[in-house]
């Protein structure tokens, strides 16, 4: 079974779609970078077939940092963590599960990774 997600950043500038599985579990980081956004993210990461970016390229500006694999993605407006990118494989992102529409993050089930110890 398919569900359709809408989301976006706080602001609205950034707005995508996403198709998937309904979303049971979620993922928690203990990095330097994720344990200050404290956000609650997708498990898997979904490819250009699940997540669209609808509008608001332009607003979207990345952060690259330590062994820069990952390009984090910020609204430039309201400063909200809407995903971030693999760069071996641009187009597969991880999601803030926080920009969903309806969705509760808090609500699932939370795996806790710890990538504090990867750096």
């Amino acid at each position: 079974m398919t569900t359709q997600y809408q989301g976006r950043c706080h602001c609205g500038a950034v707005r995508f779609s996403l198709y998937c599985a309904p979303i049971s579990q979620a993922l928690q980081c203990n990095c330097s970078l994720c344990i200050r956004r404290n956000a609650i993210m997708s498990e898997p990461y979904f490819g250009p077939d699940a997540f669209q970016l609808l509008q608001g390229q332009e607003a979207l500006h990345c952060y690259q940092w330590n062994d820069l694999v990952i390009s984090n993605w910020f609204c430039r407006h309201c400063g909200i963590y809407v995903f971030h990118e693999l760069v071996q494989k641009p187009g597969h992102v991880r999601l803030n599960l926080g920009c969903i529409e309806g969705l509760d993050p808090r609500a699932l089930a939370i795996r806790h990774f710890d990538g504090a110890t990867l750096i």
